[in-house]
């Protein structure tokens, strides 16, 4: 079996305040390319992971693994003695603000799921997603989400409708860790996220700038390319997005980077509209 680990997209993300146990409380819309990595499992004795693509090295080092967290936490709460040989193709760069080990766990639950004829809810399935990191449950939904508090707190009220607009990701190859992001946060609350993306704004994009400079270049070579309906960074970087009219406006500005900046990582895809059994499973979370 198979299960995409769709690459997420921030579409705006103003950040509220500092907890007092540090994390962050955070306004942001979720969006869902329909395309990412890929996850496939067959039954096995054990459960196991084998990593492929071009950004399987950047793992390799990895002890726990959320992909196996996942897998593990699954089995546990289901009570499934089963096993599984898990193969990861990574073709999303890491620490890039798109989702990653977060859309690949969430992908897993979907996956063992199906495999192991367990039949979850949603419900059932947010508290483990939950379990394994903010971002997780949005990934774990992967349609387009409001999301409040660390992120986790979804909604599906206030939502633009982006379905099949053209998207294009850019990436410099440089991993940014979340962390050193909001170190550098201003500390002013980014106040209310408005029901319009575009009159909204990602909060740690001057913080990210700050610790890689290459994302402002990104962003105006977006900019630059012509054609996009809004540019702006996603999650806390290094990845940013161009949305776009038309396919064809996308796939030249694309054309027109790859020409620029070779070296860059570059995407090509659409926002998903899957369909929705359980419509009010996230506000229940």
């Amino acid at each position: 079996m198979d299960e995409i680990a769709y690459a997420k997209v921030n579409l705006a993300l103003h950040v509220r305040g500092r907890e007092a146990d540090g994390y962050h409380r955070i306004e942001t819309v979720f969006a869902f390319c329909e395309d990412g990595d890929r996850l496939s499992a067959v039954p096995a004795g054990a459960l196991t992971l084998e990593m492929t693509g071009p950004f399987a090295a950047a793992l390799a080092g990895e002890r726990d693994n959320l992909v196996l967290r996942a897998a593990r936490l699954f089995a546990e709460r289901f009570r499934v003695g089963a096993g599984a040989a898990l193969r990861l193709a990574k073709r999303l760069p890491v620490a890039s603000g798109i989702g990653g080990g977060s859309a690949d766990a969430a992908a897993a639950l979907r996956l063992l799921d199906r495999m192991w004829g367990v039949g979850a809810s949603e419900a059932e399935l947010l508290p483990l997603a939950a379990e394994l990191g903010a971002d997780v449950p949005a990934c774990l939904l992967s349609r387009t989400l409001r999301g409040e508090g660390r992120g986790d707190r979804l909604s599906e009220d206030r939502v633009p409708d982006v379905a099949g607009t053209p998207v294009l990701l850019v990436n410099p190859r440089i991993p940014v860790a979340t962390v050193d992001v909001f170190r550098r946060w201003s500390g002013a609350d980014g106040g209310p996220l408005p029901a319009e993306p575009a009159a909204a704004r990602n909060d740690l994009e001057a913080p990210a700038c700050a610790v890689a400079p290459a994302i402002a270049d990104v962003l105006a070579a977006l900019r630059a390319a012509g054609g996009a309906t809004l540019v702006r960074m996603s999650g806390s970087g290094a990845t940013c997005f161009g949305l776009y009219a038309d396919e064809a406006a996308r796939d030249e500005a694309a054309a027109g980077i790859a020409r620029s900046h070779p070296g860059w990582w570059r995407f090509v895809s659409r926002f998903r509209a899957p369909p929705v059994p359980e419509r009010h499973a996230a506000d229940a979370g």
